[in-house]
């Protein structure tokens, strides 16, 4: 249940208008080694430097895994409010605030921590509050998510090492794979329920306008519309539902790693259905302490980098002082 004064929904309200659909690129992971696979890697990197957005299909996660995840989410966040506050510290239940600097939604989510590293700390897309571990007391629904993350983290690593062959790096795949597969990653999954907006209200902000701090994200939904990401003149797209293929989002940290080749992309979900929207997300980070800057090979004949060095510990510090639609990468900018 989503619980916002009068004044809060005045706050989230948004025009009624629905933009155009986005022309989203779709790649397949299955594609076998030879053309198709150089194809696949080639439509990859072009999707990633146009929206920083794209489809993937023959991603190899059950199907069977994926509709029991989504079902048990429903589930819980259909159950009486009562009961999932009294769940609320073992599956990181929260609702309508994100993040701790004034940010409002129509959502109510869960948050779990992928690894150990994320558990330690996490809140809305930054680690900066506690959340369950994967040892935390554990139910159906809990060994369900957890099963459905390790999923879509070895998907997320196989996207990662498609991108290294198309960026033809392909010799330093792990080099991007590796920042996401290690056990001291900083990974975590998002559950996001946006409950049907309520009556006399066109149009509300379910998620705020945002880029992903992390390398990339993994995203599906439950084939509710509501997804809408900025296109490159700022104009906002809306991103047709789709019931078998997953969605990525290229992150802060990879915009920084290609030197700014890729673009993390701007992106919000907008409450105007009478039908309830689950979303689950899977944010694939690195270890805290590992040093990003934009990867040599990728630094071309100038040689010229355009962000300077940083931890990953010491960009989400940084970002958890900023609002949701503040540009963080922006302090890391060299001048």
């Amino acid at each position: 249940m989503v619980v916002l004064a009068k004044g809060e929904l005045e706050q989230i309200a948004l025009p009624a208008a629905e933009p155009p659909p986005a022309d989203v690129r779709s790649v397949d992971l299955s594609a076998p080694a030879g053309p198709a696979r150089e194809a696949a890697a080639r439509a990859l990197v072009a999707a990633c430097e146009e929206h920083g957005f794209f489809r993937v299909t023959g991603h190899g996660v059950p199907a069977r895994l994926v509709r029991a995840a989504e079902a048990a989410a429903a589930g819980f966040f259909a159950r009486p409010q009562g009961e999932k506050e009294e769940e609320g510290p073992t599956l990181g239940y929260g609702s309508k605030r994100i993040g701790g600097n004034g940010d409002l939604g129509w959502v109510e989510y869960l948050l779990l921590g992928g690894t150990p590293a994320a558990a330690a700390s996490s809140s809305a897309l930054l680690p900066c509050a506690a959340a369950p571990s994967p040892s935390a007391p554990a139910g159906p629904l809990r060994d369900l998510l957890d099963e459905y993350t390790v999923a879509v983290r070895r998907m997320a690593c196989a996207v990662l090492e498609l991108m290294a062959e198309g960026l033809g790096i392909a010799g330093d795949a792990p080099q991007l794979a590796r920042l996401v597969a290690r056990a001291d990653s900083d990974c975590m999954l998002r559950v996001n329920h946006y409950p049907p907006r309520p009556a006399l209200n066109p149009s509300l902000t379910g998620f705020g306008e945002h880029t992903d701090p992390q390398i990339i994200s993994v995203l599906r939904a439950n084939g509710t519309s509501g997804l809408e990401i900025a296109l490159r003149d700022g104009a906002w797209a809306s991103v047709p539902p789709d019931g078998d293929a997953f969605f990525v989002n290229v992150g802060d940290t990879l915009q920084v790693l290609t030197n700014g080749r890729f673009r993390s992309v701007r992106h919000r979900v907008v409450v105007n259905s009478e039908k309830s929207r689950v979303s689950m997300v899977f944010f694939g980070g690195p270890p805290p302490g590992e040093r990003l800057g934009p990867l040599p090979q990728l630094l071309g004949d100038g040689g010229r980098s355009r962000y300077r060095d940083f931890t990953w510990s010491e960009f989400k510090t940084s970002g958890c002082r900023t609002r949701l639609a503040e540009d963080r990468l922006s302090r890391f900018e060299k001048k």
